[in-house]
């Protein structure tokens, strides 16, 4: 009981070491117990936004399952008859087996084809007419169809006669009108069968579930399912079963990527189940694919978000390692008494073993719920300290949390206890010894830990170059790499590494500027320079501390920047403006031929392809949309062909209206040599003008000024005058589709940009898109709705703004900018406590030397003033290492990212973003740290006494 007491003694004593020990702890777990939460809240947001998405583009109900399968001819009527109610009672368990509620079953069953006629039919008809189809029925048909003309059939019907509902394309190609009676007689047992389609019906549309469409089945005669079931299932009917499906909508808002495997196994053995069971089968899941790659995508992101919190874990070592080191600095006298008096290493272990599980207790007890915190605003970021209102993740404690969290706190405690373990063999000498030494080198000095992690750092770094250029060489599509979790850890031990490095030199210069001006200093900055000088080891995790905190701040930024900027650069870039737009032209071509039918055009129809004639829609229509503020016509044409120079080759062309262009289009600075402005108004002198690509122009030797003819398949070429000379432009890619584009071998594309009107006068008119930039804060969604009103005919829209949010979404994506961010916001909150802890513990042991101060005369404010310049020389002078560090790093390591981006695809090309925003949000979060320091430090200066700290001297 003695050895508790004087546990709870000690922590009470050193309450405010001991609160911020555990405020280090608790952030660790809620860092690591966050990483499950998110990686799972994350994906399982993901799924629901793809599936939602296939919905929405596709019109696929993604929940829905069907197993459909042919009935073998092989087999016995009661063999097939058990085989279907086997495979009946399979899938009614379906819904428990995938731990699913349905929103609907479906099952449909058919007979095979036969041939009807009217019984009224001519003998011409008998001759000529050949209508064929087969007896169907769904489950509860009545619900699920609607009845245009007619009624439902009477199952109850005793003459034999079935009456049947039919499509309005079936009752055409019968060619009767309703309650008209067909026979089908079968030629080998010469039975006949009567029916009379009494009904047309057409789907129901309100039903998003079934997904079942009789328009599909249009030649059918629908029956109720129980009178289907009676006469050709449980019973031999006069026609065989030809098909029979199954068909869930399952409710796919409660799939949880837990149950991923769950969801693949249940479908691989439906497919297992109904493989040749009772014939060809055929099991379709639309959401499978979807949910199939989300096992490699957790682990990836997994992978991605332990490098990505590598750095902040590295952060709380630090801090750990620091608050730990200073608890035991202070007690280290009475550690040293303990060890004199006769106590064993083993126990005083135990005491700072005991009281670090009481504060990894307390931590574990709140740090899985800060994580929660900390999920909510991973989901909620869309940029470096950038939040939007975006719905909150559905975050939901689970086992993983917890042992990550155990691990994370048995971690956290081993490295609590080390400085503990080496001051335990201190004795009572030697503690003196070590106090009167304060001048030695430091273990990372000593160790040449800063040599080792630079050059680990620079190695992986030149590995990486390596990569890139071999990536270059081989033309190889770098996507599947996506972001190496090494391009996040190698900064931080470069930061590290040099950091400490610097610090290693840095007392060298302390000295020398001591050494210098010695003569002049004052004494309180003479004191000051002795202090640093002498006690550079004592400064050493603080100011380390300090590098890495801004130059990993620093990275991070530049990292995320550039990431997000890229990305939507290349989706700016490649739309060329914010919405493009195609409509429906009207025009005479023909019809595609029939598959399989009709006779090969002769060779010289072949070689000249008919000219189609087009009918433009009013433009004047789409420039008075709502929500548009400028709309331009652009026309592309990717197969067209040029000749120059005695030479001909292949182009695009684009033909475009100046003025209108320059106000609607995007392109990102510097791409090209002028402004594109420049380039416009350079054309619209003359309508012949054109802008040739870079490609075009080395290839074939063209100059401005050159001829240039072009054309496309079945018209007379016009002729243009070269004009300039771009490397990109709105919407096209300069990049080869495969290989190195610096290689003399491969193909480069080539582009010409000429006037719209002289191209549609002296080639031919053809369908041009529509470029539209919308009015300031308006959304797409005004555009949608007049398009929808005004019934335009659209055949392709692609729109910059949902393409942004649907990369802004992307989980990886995500999981960068949430992680950085709450990173550096850690990595703030740490650094400002262990920054106070520090300085309050290094002020506390230097009271004497301030009171000596004092009484010999100096000054408060002198005091104050060294206090400052002491600050200058440490905090500050390793706030500017950081920014030089933060910089260097982010130039060396951030355009390693182009490594995530595919080398065809990366138009416009990899550049580092860097925003004065962030520089200034992180000076001012550092700068604040700074001063509420400071400002908390002078306060306890100015509450010194004294005759207090003489008093100490004296005993």
């Amino acid at each position: 009981m003695a050895i508790w007491t004087m546990i709870f003694r000690k922590m009470a004593k050193n309450r405010w070491l001991q609160l911020n020990l555990w405020f280090g702890l608790t952030i660790c777990v809620a860092l690591f117990s966050s990483m499950p939460l998110y990686s799972h809240a994350i994906l399982q947001r993901t799924l629901f936004k793809q599936l939602q998405q296939l919905q929405k583009d596709q019109g696929i109900y993604p929940g829905s399952l069907r197993a459909s399968t042919s009935i073998s001819g092989t087999r016995s009527f009661d063999e097939i008859r058990s085989l279907i109610a086997k495979a009946d009672r399979y899938m009614i368990n379906a819904p428990a087996r995938f731990g699913l509620d349905a929103q609907s079953y479906v099952i449909t069953r058919g007979t095979q084809s036969f041939r009807v006629m009217p019984v009224d039919a001519s003998d011409r008809e008998k001759r000529e007419l050949n209508v064929s189809g087969s007896f169907r029925t769904v489950s509860d048909l009545e619900k699920r169809v609607h009845v245009i003309d007619g009624r439902l059939p009477d199952p109850n019907r005793k003459d034999g006669v079935y009456e049947v509902l039919v499509t309005p394309k079936f009752i055409i190609d019968l060619k009767r009108d309703l309650n008209q009676e067909f026979v089908y007689k079968n030629k080998e047992t010469g039975k006949e069968l009567h029916l009379i389609p009494v009904g047309i019906i057409e789907s129901k549309s309100d039903n998003i579930y079934d997904q079942y469409n009789v328009e599909s089945y249009n030649s059918s005669f629908y029956i109720p399912y129980k009178q289907f079931d009676h006469d050709f299932v449980q019973n031999q009917g006069p026609l065989k079963l030809s098909v029979i499906a199954w068909q869930y909508a399952f409710n796919y808002e409660q799939m949880n990527i837990d149950r991923i495997d769950n969801y693949l196994g249940q479908f691989a053995s439906i497919n297992n189940y109904f493989n040749m069971r009772l014939g060809i089968s055929a099991v379709d899941m639309p959401a499978k694919n979807s949910i199939a790659t989300y096992t490699e995508k957790q682990e990836k992101l997994d992978v991605m978000l332990w490098s990505l919190y590598s750095p902040v874990m590295l952060m709380l070592a630090f801090y750990l390692y620091m608050a730990a080191n200073l608890i035991i600095e202070r007690q280290k006298t009475e550690i040293s008494v303990l060890r004199s008096r006769g106590a064993s290493r083993m126990q005083i272990m135990f005491v700072f073993l005991i009281e670090s599980l009481l504060l990894g207790a307390l931590a574990l007890a709140a740090g899985p719920y800060i994580g929660v915190y900390f999920t909510k605003i991973l989901g909620a970021s869309s940029g470096f300290l950038e939040f939007v209102q975006r719905s909150s993740l559905d975050v939901v404690l689970n086992s993983d949390s917890y042992k990550i969290a155990i691990a994370a706190v048995c971690g956290s405690i081993i490295l609590i206890l080390v400085p503990a373990f080496l001051a335990t063999r201190t004795t009572i000498v030697g503690h003196k010894q070590q106090m009167a030494r304060s001048n030695k080198m430091s273990f990372w000095h000593k160790t040449g830990a800063d040599i080792i992690l630079l050059g680990v750092a620079i190695y992986m770094l030149h590995s990486f170059n390596q990569r890139m250029d071999g990536l270059k060489a081989l033309a190889l599509d770098p996507t599947a790499i996506q972001v190496e979790p090494l391009m996040f850890f190698m900064p931080a031990l470069f930061s590290l590494g040099i950091g400490l490095f610097v610090l290693r030199l840095y007392p060298w210069l302390i000295k020398l500027v001591f050494w210098i001006g010695r003569r002049w200093w004052t004494p309180a900055l003479y004191s000051t320079l002795l202090q640093i000088s002498r006690s550079s080891s004592q400064y050493l995790t603080i100011k380390v501390f300090l590098i890495m905190t801004v130059a990993m701040g620093l990275f991070s930024a530049n990292a995320a920047r550039t990431i997000n900027g890229n990305m939507e650069d290349k989706i700016q870039y490649t739309t060329g403006s914010d919405i493009q737009l195609s409509v429906h032209w009207d025009n005479d071509k023909p019809p595609p031929a029939a598959v399989g039918g009709g006779a090969p055009p002769p060779e010289d129809t072949a070689a000249a392809p008919k000219v189609v004639t087009y009918t433009e829609p009013s433009f004047i229509t789409m420039q008075q949309l709502a929500g548009v503020d400028t709309a331009a016509r652009v026309f592309r044409k990717d197969d067209a062909s040029f000749a120059v120079n005695g030479a001909n080759g292949a182009t695009t062309l684009y033909g475009i209206d100046t003025y209108d262009f320059g106000k609607v289009a995007w392109m990102r600075g510097g791409l090209l040599q002028y402004p594109i402005n420049s380039y416009l108004n350079l054309m619209a002198s003359n309508p012949k003008a054109v802008l040739i690509s870079r490609s075009l122009a080395d290839k074939y030797k063209v100059k401005p000024g050159d001829p240039l003819s072009a054309k496309w398949a079945g018209l007379d070429s016009a002729n243009f005058i070269v004009y300039g000379i771009i490397d990109y432009w709105p919407g096209w890619n300069p990049l080869p589709a495969a290989g190195d584009k610096d290689d003399p071998e491969v193909r480069l594309p080539n582009l010409v940009v000429g006037h719209l009107s002289y191209i549609q006068n002296h080639l031919a008119l053809e369908p041009y898109e529509v470029w539209i930039k919308l009015k300031k804060d308006t959304t797409s969604a005004v555009l949608y709705n007049d398009i929808v009103k005004k019934e335009i005919p659209v055949e392709n829209l692609v729109d910059a703004e949902q393409l942004l949010i649907r990369s802004k979404n992307d989980p990886f994506r995500l999981a960068i900018n949430g992680v950085m961010t709450l990173g550096f916001v850690i990595s703030m909150m740490i650094s400002f406590f262990g920054f106070l802890l520090f300085w309050v513990l290094a002020l506390s042991g230097r009271t004497l030397q301030f009171g000596i101060l004092r009484a010999m005369g100096i000054s408060f404010l002198q005091i104050i003033g060294m206090l400052l310049s002491e600050q200058l020389l440490t905090s500050a002078a390793a706030i500017l290492f950081g920014v030089l560090i933060g910089n260097s790093v982010s130039s060396m390591f951030v355009p390693l990212f182009q490594l995530s981006f595919s080398a065809s695809d990366q138009v416009p090309p990899f550049e580092i973003v860097r925003q004065l925003s962030d520089y200034v949000q992180l000076y001012s979060v550092v700068g604040s740290m700074i001063i509420i320091g400071l400002l908390i430090l002078g306060i306890r200066i100015s509450r010194m006494k004294i005759t207090q700290a003489l008093k100490l001297g004296e005993e």
